[in-house]
């Protein structure tokens, strides 16, 4: 049975339809990677898997209809990162990451739920920010802390919107790397919103392609990411590359002679 299933998913913003018919099912141990132009409905999708927004359709938690779950049962198996989400502030590392026990806390903070955090904060290699201001931090160190916020909610589906999108190169291979980590060993189901196709197609099991808030294409990496996928989605002409068995995207471009060429 799928960790996460969702059926016929459909969303409006008033009269406008930026969501239609979505249908994908996950399992444990996989990495969904959700990809597409701006304005295809990536973000809308994610908050609608959280039950942020109320969509048409049917998504079943390990074969539960959210439908039926209370909003304190559904954090306790979902754990949302969204973009651009404010981790930057006056509270330690240590206080941002204990607030994903919110779920699971009763009338005081207990020794288990400092235990996890120690825990997340040691899963990130953020042990030694502990009791440092998250604005003293860097991008790549503050969305480790969010992660290890999600880390420890102790969910089993992590929802991420577009985790690497402020972040370098090198930040954005440890992130990627850090997400394929925890869904191998933790058995997490996980769904990522992602700009960049190379490191999709490195990073994720299945990818589903959005335009238009359509599904335009579902698959692994390697059957999904063709030149025509790629102009069908983006409008643009590519050249798809096989690098040791992982599709690499590169973008062309007109030039003078109107030959196409590669953007380096």
């Amino acid at each position: 049975m799928p960790l996460l299933c969702a059926r016929g998913v459909s969303f409006a913003y008033r009269d406008r339809w930026v969501l239609e018919n979505v249908s994908f099912t996950l399992d444990a141990g996989e990495i969904l990677g959700l990809v597409g132009p701006n304005g295809s409905g990536k973000t809308t999708l994610i908050r609608c898997l959280d039950r942020i927004l109320d969509p048409e359709g049917d998504i079943r938690l390990d074969g539960h209809s959210m439908r039926s779950m209370s909003r304190p049962e559904i954090a306790r198996m979902i754990a949302y990162v969204p973009q651009n989400s404010g981790a930057a502030g006056s509270s330690t590392v240590f206080e941002t990451v204990l607030m994903g026990r919110r779920p699971h806390l009763r009338w005081s903070v207990s020794e288990e739920d400092k235990q996890k955090v120690s825990e997340a904060l040691s899963l990130l290699g953020i042990s030694e920010f502990a009791s440092r201001r998250t604005d003293r931090l860097s991008g790549g160190e503050r969305q480790r802390v969010l992660i290890a916020r999600a880390i420890a909610q102790d969910a089993r589906v992590l929802l991420l919107d577009e985790p690497t999108s402020a972040l370098d190169m090198r930040n954005r291979i440890e992130v990627m790397s850090l997400l394929a980590q925890l869904a191998e060993e933790r058995g997490l189901a996980v769904v990522t919103a992602i700009h960049d196709l190379n490191l999709a197609a490195r990073y994720c099991h299945r990818l589903l392609i959005l335009k238009d808030g359509r599904v335009l294409g579902r698959g692994t990496p390697s059957s999904l990411l063709t030149r025509g996928m790629v102009r069908a989605a983006y409008g643009i002409e590519a050249v798809v590359k096989d690098e040791m068995g992982v599709p690499y995207v590169v973008p062309l471009r007109p030039s003078d002679n109107d030959n196409l060429v590669e953007i380096v």
